[in-house]
């Protein structure tokens, strides 16, 4: 199974849509040019957030892969693509071990030394950030696109910039040496999340190409 270039993750947080459905919202980014979901919400019991990622299963399957932060049984149980552990979580190691080859494994991280761990325990992807200040975290001090171009030229996975990322600033995270960006309100905030997707889509794209010319 084979990550897409440049990466548009959405991760999902219901509490930005309001009353909005989630799915219905993430179809729509989908089909915007998001090629990465994650599902990502710590509030729900184990019952509902496999339902949920049932539910998105099957609006990603075929045309974005399929994320679950955290929860490999979750995961498993959906037929997810992979899981996304923070940075706090299980070792990248022991979730190989319990997933095999079964699932995609991301860390998250905010500091070189953890991604370099991540990496060298074969993690498949290297989530990093708070990169611009973030509505969704204002407690983490942003690290700039730096911290993403330090990891970039120092692990082999791909590396994925999240926090505070626009339409407006998301060129210079792949400029910086990311493989793509990860967004939450940027497109769930939006009334249009499909053109708010396919806008960021643009503008990353055009740099990956630009960047690999």
């Amino acid at each position: 199974m084979d990550l897409p270039r440049p990466i548009l993750c959405l991760v999902t947080d219901a509490s930005v849509l309001g009353a909005r459905p989630l799915v219905e919202a993430v179809d729509k980014a989908v089909a915007g040019g998001v090629n990465l979901v994650q599902l990502r919400d710590r509030s729900l019991p184990a019952r509902e957030l496999l339902a949920l990622a049932c539910e998105l299963r099957i609006v990603t399957q075929g045309r974005a892969l399929l994320f679950v932060n955290d929860r490999i049984d979750v995961a498993l149980a959906s037929e997810a693509d992979g899981v996304q552990l923070p940075e706090a979580g299980l070792p990248v190691a022991e979730a190989r071990r319990i997933a095999g080859d079964r699932l995609l494994i991301g860390r998250s991280v905010h500091s070189l030394q953890t991604a370099i761990e991540a990496a060298e325990q074969g993690a498949d992807l290297v989530q990093v950030g708070t990169v611009f200040p973030s509505q969704t975290h204002p407690e983490l001090e942003a690290s700039g696109v730096g911290l993403v171009t330090v990891l970039a030229s120092c692990v082999s996975a791909p590396v994925v910039g999240i926090g505070g990322i626009t339409g407006g600033n998301a060129r210079e995270v792949i400029e910086g040496g990311a493989s793509g960006v990860a967004v939450v309100r940027a497109i769930l905030a939006s009334e249009e999340p499909e053109a708010a997707s396919a806008t960021l889509k643009r503008v990353i794209e055009a740099e990956w190409r630009k960047r690999n010319e």
